[in-house]
């Protein structure tokens, strides 16, 4: 059985922060982040959702 990895607050932002601060496109910084694509757009959809600095709490 594959345990989940849990990603934190600080990350998520970080790497929400490359693709709408930075400009790098999704694919770019899943790849390099070695993190699943579906997953970072997820992250900035609830980012820009919630009040952005409240958001991953």
């Amino acid at each position: 059985m594959v345990t989940r990895k849990q990603y934190t607050k600080e990350f998520k932002l970080d790497a929400v922060s490359l693709v709408l601060d930075q400009g790098h496109t999704t694919s770019e910084v899943s790849r390099s982040l070695e993190i699943n694509g579906n997953m970072l757009r997820r992250w900035i959809r609830e980012y820009q959702a919630d009040d952005n600095e409240q958001a991953f709490r």
